[in-house]
């Protein structure tokens, strides 16, 4: 019998991750095959510059247990899906700026090709379970107008009057109120798996990830996400900081081992059966905060205010207790010691400092 977070259960099978080339992807296949699991990646591997995925993300196209392919593509979807034991659909256009910029990219890469996954998913009878990544852009900014009772709204406005705006703490059953095309695809997806899979009796779970940050993380041109890769990356080349908002936003900072580990976790616990579950530290970090704790490594960058960019929510934080009840675990790593551990990272890989931003500090 295993322990609900026993991922030794995983040896021996072979697990699908959808999206398996990226940050987050390669991160979980290469926990996987630690954990004696064969991982298969399925990924387009055209999100980023071929050297990001060989040189840092360590993934290389010529792995046999890597496959170059569209999530859209059904009949490959479905030859993989078959020959898997389990399925982690990662994959995604997970930028929130390009999915403004490009609603109907959002549309067929989160909409269409979740469709895709799942149709293959119910094709087969052999997958034990199918986790769906999601994420907190779900929840928006939340409402708490909406929960809280007379007194406590009371005394929020009281609060807020004296301290600013008060984060919220999302839950797994808030109500979900996304601002973000990125965030309205994800809400799709995870209704869609739990009507998909749970009309046939299939096992899944949803994970609602945080803001993910952690080596080796690389920024791309047009995105404001990512924000310690890109605080790091400017002040390593003496930039300015950008606030966008004064970085008053709030986020619950989760680094990527952490949520690696969180993934499995659900893929494996009986408990997680049919189960929502925020990935999070369960601890509100302002973007101001992250930009202070950048500078303590980089003293004489200077901060810059810049206005909020479109469906950049002022978010919130995580609530945690049902991801510790039915994972038995919570994150471990905190956000001073995983900005100090990306800082050593790039200051070991400055290569890592993309080249259109050095020639950007050049003019």
């Amino acid at each position: 019998m295993h322990h609900p977070s026993d991922l030794s259960a995983l040896a021996g099978s072979t697990v699908l991750v959808t999206g398996g080339a990226g940050l987050i992807g390669s991160r979980i296949t290469a926990r996987l095959r630690a954990l004696d699991a064969r991982a298969v990646a399925l990924c387009t591997m055209n999100a980023y510059p071929e050297h990001v995925y060989a040189d840092l993300f360590g993934v290389h196209a010529s792995d046999p247990d890597v496959v170059l392919g569209d999530i859209r593509n059904t009949a490959l979807v479905r030859k993989l899906v078959a020959e898997s034991d389990y399925v982690i659909h990662a994959a995604a256009l997970a930028d929130v700026a390009a999915c403004t910029r490009e609603p109907l990219a959002a549309i067929y890469t989160n909409i269409a090709g979740t469709q895709s996954v799942l149709d293959a998913v119910v094709a087969t009878d052999r997958i034990r379970r199918m986790v769906f990544v999601s994420s907190a852009s779900v929840y928006g900014d939340g409402d708490p107008e909406e929960t809280d009772s007379p007194e406590l709204l009371t005394m929020r406005r009281l609060l807020e009057s004296v301290h600013g705006r008060i984060p919220p703490q999302f839950d797994e059953f808030t109500r979900l109120r996304p601002v973000s095309v990125y965030g309205n695809s994800k809400a799709w997806g995870e209704q869609q798996t739990a009507l998909i899979l749970g009309q046939v009796g299939t096992s899944y779970a949803i994970v609602r990830y945080f803001s993910v940050y952690g080596e080796p993380q690389t920024i791309k041109p047009n995105s404001h996400s990512w924000v310690v890769a890109w605080f790091a990356a400017r002040a390593h080349l003496g930039l300015p900081l950008r606030l966008n908002g004064g970085g008053r936003q709030v986020r619950d900072m989760v680094h990527v081992d952490d949520i690696a580990e969180g993934t499995l976790r659900a893929l494996v616990s009986p408990r997680a059966h049919t189960s929502t579950v925020n990935i999070g530290t369960g601890i509100p970090t302002t973007v101001r905060k992250v930009a202070e704790l950048i500078r303590e490594h980089y003293p004489r960058t200077a901060f810059l205010a810049t206005p909020l960019p479109a469906g950049d929510p002022l978010g919130g934080y995580a609530a945690i207790r049902r991801m510790e009840n039915l994972l038995g675990w919570k994150p471990k790593i905190t956000v001073a010691q995983g900005v100090a551990r990306y800082v050593e990272w790039l200051r070991n890989t400055p290569a890592a400092a993309p080249g259109w931003l050095r020639e950007s500090t050049a003019a």
